[in-house]
Formats: C-alpha cells, sequence, structure tokens
C-alpha cells in the first residue's frame, strides 16, 4: 500500500511561510515515495474557521503547485466522530468533568505554587490541579444544571495505568535531537481537556481520530508538536487505533528567532506573492530543494 500523507491547516488566518513548509515538505515526500497526500481543514473553532480563510488555502496550495486527492475532510463535519471516541474513553473511567474558568484555574495553581513550584506542560503552561477529579456526582449534576463552562479531562494517572509504556517512531528529529523510537510521556501535559460543553472535541483528539479514519501512515509536521505526539500515542492506544510513522521538521523563524505564527503578525503567502515572491523563491526561503 502506498503511504498516506496529509497536510491539515487551521482555516482561521491566511497561511505563511511556514505553512508553505509543511505542505511542500508534505508534497514532496508523497511525490517521491509515489504516496498520496490528503487534505483536511482542521475547523473544529467554529468562531474562528471562516469559508474565505479555506478558499484562500486552495489558491495558495495551488499557487505553490500542491496537488491534493478530494474530498477535503472537514472536521466541523464529524464531531459525531468525536463523540462517539469520548463515549468508549469514559466507559473505560477515562474522562471526567471540569468546571473551572480559565481564571479560577489560574487562582488554583497559584494557591498551590505558594507551597512550592508546580509543574509546567512541554508548551509552559501549568498543568492543572484535578481538583474536579474529586467532585461528587451530585455536585457534578449540579453544577451542569447551573450551566457551568464544561469540559471533559483525561485521567491521565488512570490512562497511564491502563496504558503502559509508549514510544513512537520518529523519522525527524525533537527539540533536542531526538529520533529514532522516542519514548512517549503523556504524563507531561497532566488532565489534558479532549471536548468542551460548546465543542465536542480537541485537537488532541481529533487529529488522532482523523489520522485512523483517513489510512494516513504518515504524519509531517512542525517541531513545535513534538511532545504533543506524547498525548497522540496514548491516545491511540486507547482507543485501538493505528500508529503513523512521525517526522518533526525544523520551524521556519523570524529575524528575531520566533517561529512565524498568524497570531504574531507573520506575512502570509498572498502579501509574499503580490510582492512578487514566486513558488520557487517560497521554496528557497523554507529551506526546501528546488525541483524541475
Amino acid at each position: 500500500m502506498p503511504p498516506v500523507f496529509r497536510f491539515a491547516p487551521s482555516p482561521n488566518g491566511y497561511l505563511h511561510l511556514g505553512h508553505a513548509c509543511s505542505a511542500l515538505l508534505n508534497f514532496d515526500l508523497a511525490q517521491r515515495s509515489g504516496g498520496r497526500l490528503l487534505l483536511r481543514m482542521e475547523d473544529i473553532d467554529l468562531s474562528r474557521c471562516k469559508p474565505e480563510f479555506e478558499a484562500a488555502i486552495y489558491e495558495d496550495l495551488a499557487w505553490l503547485g500542491i496537488a491534493w486527492e478530494a474530498p477535503v475532510r472537514r472536521q466541523s463535519e464529524h464531531f459525531s466522530d468525536y463523540r462517539e471516541a469520548t463515549d468508549r474513553l469514559a466507559a473505560q473511567g477515562l474522562l471526567y468533568p471540569s468546571f473551572e474558568s480559565r481564571g479560577e484555574i489560574a487562582r488554583l495553581v497559584a494557591a498551590e505554587q505558594v507551597r512550592g513550584t508546580w509543574p509546567h506542560d512541554p508548551d509552559g503552561v501549568p498543568l492543572y490541579p484535578g481538583v474536579a477529579r474529586s467532585l461528587s456526582p451530585e455536585a457534578v449534576a449540579m453544577l451542569r444544571l447551573a450551566g457551568a463552562p464544561t469540559a471533559l479531562r483525561l485521567d491521565m494517572g488512570a490512562a497511564r495505568r491502563r496504558s503502559g509504556e509508549l514510544s513512537w517512531a520518529e523519522r525527524g528529529a525533537g527539540p533536542s535531537g531526538e529520533t529514532g523510537t522516542v519514548a512517549a510521556r503523556p504524563e507531561a501535559w497532566g488532565d489534558v481537556i479532549l471536548a468542551r460543553k460548546e465543542t465536542p472535541t480537541s485537537y488532541h483528539l481529533s487529529v488522532v481520530i482523523d489520522d485512523a479514519l483517513q489510512g494516513v501512515t504518515d504524519v509531517v509536521r512542525g517541531r513545535d508538536l513534538f511532545w504533543s505526539t506524547s498525548v497522540h500515542r496514548l491516545l491511540q492506544q486507547l482507543l485501538d487505533l493505528p500508529q503513523p510513522v512521525y517526522r518533526h521538521h525544523s520551524l521556519v523563524r523570524d529575524a528575531a528567532g520566533a517561529k512565524l505564527a498568524k497570531s504574531t503578525g507573520a506575512a502570509s503567502l498572498r502579501e509574499l506573492r503580490a510582492q512578487g515572491v514566486t513558488p520557487a523563491d517560497i521554496r528557497g526561503m523554507a529551506g526546501l530543494p528546488q525541483f524541475a
């Protein structure tokens, strides 16, 4: 069977050079291996994802010379797939609801830090203190009745006891050069959120479900997602999903050394195109080889 790659942007803004690097790398690897390239819209955030951004993604990829298979999978059209997954995890006793706002969680963490240092996840965010894990069924029912904001969290301790040791096959490299067989450490992320009241999934959950349903064999993405793979391997194990191989690539950075991001105003591909930049120039700027 030919390998299956995918490029999965979020249509919440215009693509920039970092996106182009990842899209082109997936396309090149698919071409060289005789594989397939899929396109997925990670549009679970319905408040920020817009049809005009999705249309711009198609335009930018076509300008770069990238071809992909139809149909395009939109996550917003498959919420039932993610609900089924959370139902399976709940049946295993691995999920619990939490009701705190972000401000309330910050206050809980601050109270813990008074007693000493408090652990942070690989992205530098303080871990959730786990307060809601001990709520009684009556308390949970009252909070739900009151309309409190609800998030479904993975009980990481219980999940790790069920999963055993985990690893993944890395064909790229991590932030410190990790490659080959990499030990997964999902516990570093604490009790991650897998769904919210208003959105029945999260990035972590939807990405592993989609990769499995679409038959993705090779996940090629930026190094900023390297340690997220630990959570993805855990979910694959708990849900009995196939394990792709992973290739994490270096990030395209700005003059100050920060990774490019929509939120920090990185120049979009459409802006670069308007300035006369060519697809060949984009390849050079992204550090990718040229092809005749």
